[in-house]
């Protein structure tokens, strides 16, 4: 099948220089180097305040009464400036800093956009903490361990959805800035004498006080007093470990990282950005790539209440009716949801696709069937295809690291270094780990000092676990590929082995739109075997009443003959005993954020899962789990 053009996209990076070193060990740049950008990214901010103050920077519909979203209030490149000064001014007075920093627990919102501009331009650093820590969590286990790390001075909570959390985490010693509301039960607030009881018994201050405050020319010496080494945030990433880790985030990391993203991705500088986006602020592609590429570039960032959830994704698809991105990121569950609702939606079809230059995907693969199903839509309306971005990078590297070369992108494409970013690919153990060494990338974790010495190696490059593959050997200009993380594969009791990374993107591909994720079992067995977290969609599938139990889902005759189906497509296509799935069972019991599972991304802890359900595991190979699926 002959498919249409792209819709025209300069790629900025194209061309690599490739050295030798030691045995077993080479060295990739890009062949242009980086050129020059801020030494801090509040000089950006204040040149769109002053060349554009009447410019949308920010948007966010209204929280309605009875519940539901209205009409998007928004907020000017001048009004967050001005705002912004008011909470840095009220955060000086306070004697705010890196020992006693900010820690924002709220989803994404104008008020937390402005509590983090406010420390910006301070000069003190922020933490923004996953919602699910508080509003989730059982035992805000998590939620302890980052105010221990951090020792805030300063909480701001955007509502009180998050005063139990408060009250059971944060000490009296500690001020509490609310955004809207108060939390209910035996205190009052601090600023609002009239204000309702509140539950925990300890003053609360409103942020309505902190942007009344005046500001003095103490701002103008603390921006001034910035630079390139100072802390913006602390970024806390999970990794392999339970307890997150506080990743550094500097002045320098954000704008390096903001120039490379421009060079590798030229459209952003093309006309400012227009975002809608609905990424987390306390993860790296939404509060770095996204939220940074807007406020870098002078762009507008609807936030999107919408999450790729059957309950949220209905909020997403009205968002992009009514507003046309320029660019659209996502995850793949995400382009899943749009790609199926796009063969009806003809309003969102044409809404999406009006003037978007570029998709782009990250934290997961994304299947063929889905990328199909896109093209598909984009040709009926446009007749033409839109490039699907992608790449590669980390918490660590602010995130951008890696991009693709060119439109013609298969799933696990990752392309080439960004300019100014060093990789050094290492063999080990028949795989081969990409390092990194650039302005981008973090000095560290905060108050970690023996994490950070273990995440670098002898010439200080930081070793990101990730495995890679060139595209083609013949032609490192094309890039590379992505080859799951090292530390995730295993060994066969016959010493094969297993590599789990592509392993899982044959699953989740063979069982689209089912699978959710695919945990990969099987360290010291003689086979390999799987653990499914099927997808919603396995209800419509199971053809069961509305309020039929998950387990009840999964044990419905069509969704069981699907997974038989799938499974024995896996057998028979496998070329070796590390490629075939020989038994697999679907799991009623979703992954547990408290036990570090999954993160509210929706990424699965592929280790943590194999940790907490190892009686489990051990029935999947032992052959006495119930439910279990062999090869026919």
């Amino acid at each position: 099948m002959t498919r249409a053009p792209f819709r025209p996209l300069r790629f900025g990076i194209t061309r690599v220089t490739l050295r030798e070193g030691a045995p077993g060990v080479r060295y990739v740049q890009a062949d242009a180097a980086l050129t020059a950008y801020p030494s801090r990214i509040t000089d950006r901010f204040a040149h769109w305040a002053n060349t554009t103050p009447d410019r949308p920077f920010l948007a966010r519909r209204m929280r309605l009464e009875g519940g539901g979203t209205g009409d998007w209030q928004i907020l000017s490149f001048g009004q967050a400036w001005a705002h912004a000064r008011s909470i840095a001014q009220a955060l000086i007075d306070r004697g705010l800093s890196v020992e006693r920093p900010v820690v924002i627990l709220s989803e994404n919102s104008l008020e937390h956009a402005l509590m983090s501009l406010g420390c910006v331009l301070a000069g003190v650093p922020f933490a923004p903490v996953s919602p699910a820590y508080s509003l989730v969590s059982r035992d805000f286990e998590k939620l302890r361990h980052v105010l221990a790390v951090t020792t805030p001075g300063l909480v701001f909570a955007s509502d009180d959805r998050y005063a139990d959390a408060i009250a059971a985490t944060v000490g009296l010693d500690v001020e509490v800035v609310m955004g809207e509301g108060l939390p209910g039960g035996v205190g009052r607030a601090a600023s609002d004498v009239g204000a309702p009881p509140v539950r925990i018994a300890r003053p609360v201050t409103s942020l309505a006080a902190l942007l009344k405050t005046t500001a003095t020319s103490a701002v103008d010496r603390a921006i001034a007093a910035t630079g390139p080494d100072t802390i913006v945030k602390f970024l806390f990433t999970s990794g392999s470990t339970k307890l997150p880790k506080a990743v550094i985030n500097t002045q320098r990391m954000w704008c390096a990282n903001q120039q490379q993203m421009a060079m590798s991705m030229p459209v952003l500088a093309e006309a400012p950005p227009v975002l809608v986006d609905w990424l987390p602020w306390n993860h790296t592609f939404g509060g770095n790539h996204n939220f940074g590429m807007v406020l870098f570039h002078g762009g507008t960032l609807y936030i999107d209440d919408g999450k790729p959830t059957p309950a949220l994704m209905p909020e997403t698809l009205r968002n992009l009716r009514e507003v046309s991105p320029t660019v659209y990121f996502n995850v793949p569950t995400g382009f899943e949801a749009i790609a199926r609702a796009m063969q009806t939606d003809d309003v969102l079809r044409r809404s999406l696709l009006s003037r978007v230059r570029m998709f782009f995907y990250s934290g997961a693969a994304l299947a063929q069937p889905i990328w199909d199903s896109l093209w598909d839509s984009q040709e009926r309306e446009i007749g033409e295809r839109i490039v699907m971005g992608t790449g590669l990078g980390m918490t660590e590297s602010a995130p951008f690291a890696v991009f693709i070369t060119n439109p013609e992108v298969r799933a696990g494409d990752i392309g080439v270094p960004a300019a100014g970013l060093e990789l050094k690919l290492v063999d080990i153990d028949g795989k081969t780990e990409v390092r990194y060494r650039g302005p981008n990338i973090t000095p560290g974790y905060w108050r970690a000092p023996g994490q950070t010495a273990e995440s670098f190696d002898e010439e200080g490059f930081f070793r990101t676990g990730d495995a890679v593959l060139w595209i083609n050997p013949d032609n490192p200009h094309l890039g590379l590929r992505f080859d799951g993380r090292i530390a995730e594969d295993f060994k066969l009791a016959t010493g094969t082995f297993v590599s789990v990374g592509p392993l899982r993107a044959r699953i989740i591909a063979a069982g689209a739109p089912h699978v959710q994720d695919a945990v990969i079992t099987g360290l010291n067995q003689n086979e390999v075997g799987a653990l499914i977290f099927a997808a919603p969609t396995v209800r419509a599938l199971a053809g069961l009443a509305p309020d039929a139990s998950l387990a009840e889902v999964l044990a419905a005759a069509p969704v069981r003959a699907h997974f038989q189906t799938v499974l024995d497509t896996l057998a028979g296509s496998a070329t070796g005993s590390a490629s075939r799935v020989a038994r697999l069972a679907l799991l009623a019991e979703p992954p547990s954020l408290d036990l570090g599972e999954v993160t509210d991304k929706g990424s699965i802890n592929q280790r943590a899962v194999l940790r907490h359900r190892s009686a489990l595991v051990d029935a999947l190979h032992e052959g006495s789990l119930p439910g279990l699926f062999l090869p026919r």
